[in-house]
């Protein structure tokens, strides 16, 4: 309705009281709206909340968060870092699709500039379809976040390049993954102490480029190596390191089979080496506090890959947690045992042994690998399958698995042995023959705990269950679903 002068009123905005004229919400004082504006996650969303008024203008350059979906151009998140007026940028999270280096080198220095926290950029490959176009299409630089806390970058193998100056003093968290490395001896030289004097975790996976990494780390405690393709040398010098895990990186290299590694940690608590190892070439070092080791799988039969693991067992005198693994292929008629091969084990209080049977028996390595660490006070064994057999296939009459039944006659004495975990079990004859056994050698067992595949029907792990009671002495606690 038009007033008596012939002027037009404006209309009030109605924010805040679903059909009042008074618009209450943009009342509030500013750090209410931005924790409103952070509710709706997206920074472009946020912006657009700016043609409700003019007291929302400029309201979402204040959040100390930003976030960027896919599809969202480049010159728009050049254009929102270079509006942003908060304090402080505390998290910069980043989704792209297909991006050309080029289109991240525009903004990320203006992020480097601005950022107090952390840093989060994933680039997915869509229309590029595979690793090796995405390595093709050029590098972009990292600049030196000079306040950044941490930094995690998947990058969809676009070539990622180091810049030679700047110091990272903030840093605690880097993590790379799908990266094509350039100039790949600035990334041993960037987290180093004298550039990264705060970094305590560092991760590299599905990285390429990277042949030679050096490491020289006063704060680094976790190191992540996994599918570091064509690494030839690694060599980390690294007081206050407590994790370290290599896995499947020099097995790819295409120069050598042998890894050249010099590893100084000898505060190392936790080693994950699930690689090619030969003592001539990988020097760990001395490790005295180390408690847990995960090692390579350990093929029974016919897999060349298992010596290595003999190595680095031998390595050790004494480890209070071993996880191992024992992979048995589906035909083994016409491969070579390989468990005597393994004729030390170091003294162990925990043993987390996973088994891949496919069918077949497995007594006969439990028992060998038993027979070498009597002292062991807890062990737990799960079985797992990598095929789409159900636990309970059982291979053939006749197959050379049963062949050594040594584990059914000869006496074994574990009599530190407290508690056996038994899980993913697929109540077959076998594997009730092998937990009486287990139950006459552990002569102070006290507690028992068994669980079933899902395959298993209900009514067999509850017959089985009972089987294992009257095999079980009374002072032993069952314990499962299927016990009562």
């Amino acid at each position: 309705m038009a007033r008596r002068d012939g002027e037009i009123p404006a209309k009030r905005s109605k924010l805040s009281d679903g059909g009042g004229s008074e618009d209450r919400l943009s009342a509030l004082p500013d750090d209410l709206l931005i924790q409103i504006l952070l509710k709706l996650v997206d920074t472009a969303v946020a912006a657009r909340t700016s043609v409700l008024s003019g007291r929302w203008r400029r309201l979402w350059t204040l959040l100390p968060n930003l976030r960027f979906s896919p599809g969202t151009e480049p010159l728009g998140i050049r254009a929102a870092l270079e509006s942003h007026e908060a304090p402080a940028l505390h998290h910069l999270d980043v989704d792209l699709l297909d991006a050309a280096p080029e289109s991240v080198a525009g903004w990320l220095p203006i992020a480097a500039r601005r950022l107090s926290g952390h840093l989060k950029l994933v680039n997915s490959v869509g229309q590029l379809g595979s690793e090796d176009e995405a390595g093709e299409i050029g590098a972009f630089e990292l600049p030196c976040f000079e306040s950044a806390i941490s930094i995690h970058l998947e990058l969809g193998y676009i070539g990622l390049a180091v810049h030679p100056l700047g110091v990272f003093a903030r840093l605690t968290d880097l993590h790379l993954s799908c990266v094509q490395l350039h100039d790949p001896g600035w990334l041993g030289e960037a987290v180093s102490s004298p550039r990264c004097p705060s970094l305590q975790s560092l991760t590299v996976r599905d990285a390429r480029g990277l042949g030679n990494f050096t490491i020289h780390s006063e704060s680094l405690k976790r190191l992540m190596l996994s599918n570091v393709h064509g690494l030839e040398q690694l060599t980390l010098i690294a007081p206050a390191l407590l994790f370290l895990s290599v896995v499947c990186c020099f097995h790819s290299s295409t120069t050598t089979n042998q890894p050249v590694a010099t590893i100084s940690s000898p505060q190392l608590l936790s080693l994950i080496w699930m690689d090619a190892y030969d003592p001539r070439s990988t020097q760990l070092g001395e490790m005295e506090n180390l408690q847990r080791l995960d090692t390579y799988p350990f093929f029974v039969y016919g897999h060349n890959d298992s010596r290595k693991v003999v190595k680095l067992l031998s390595h050790f005198k004494l480890i209070q947690t071993l996880s191992f693994m024992l992979l048995y292929p589906l035909e083994i008629t016409n491969h070579e045992y390989l468990m005597e091969d393994i004729t030390r084990l170091p003294n162990i209080v925990v043993m987390n042994l996973h088994i891949e049977p496919e069918g077949h028996s497995f007594g006969t390595s439990l028992f060998h690998l038993l027979s070498m660490c009597t002292g062991v006070r807890k062990l737990t064994i799960t079985l797992d399958c990598k095929t789409s057999h159900p636990v309970q296939t059982v291979c053939s009459a006749g197959c050379v698995c049963d062949q050594t039944p040594n584990w059914k006659t000869e006496e074994l004495t574990l009599n530190c042995l407290k508690r056996v975990n038994l899980s993913n079990w697929g109540a077959t004859d076998h594997e009730a023959a092998l937990v009486k056994r287990l139950l006459e050698w552990a002569t102070v067992l006290q507690t028992m705990t068994v669980t079933f595949d899902r395959s298993v029907a209900g009514s067999k792990a509850k017959e089985f269950c009972q089987m294992l009671q009257i095999f079980s002495r009374p002072e032993i606690c069952m314990r499962g679903p299927h016990f009562v």
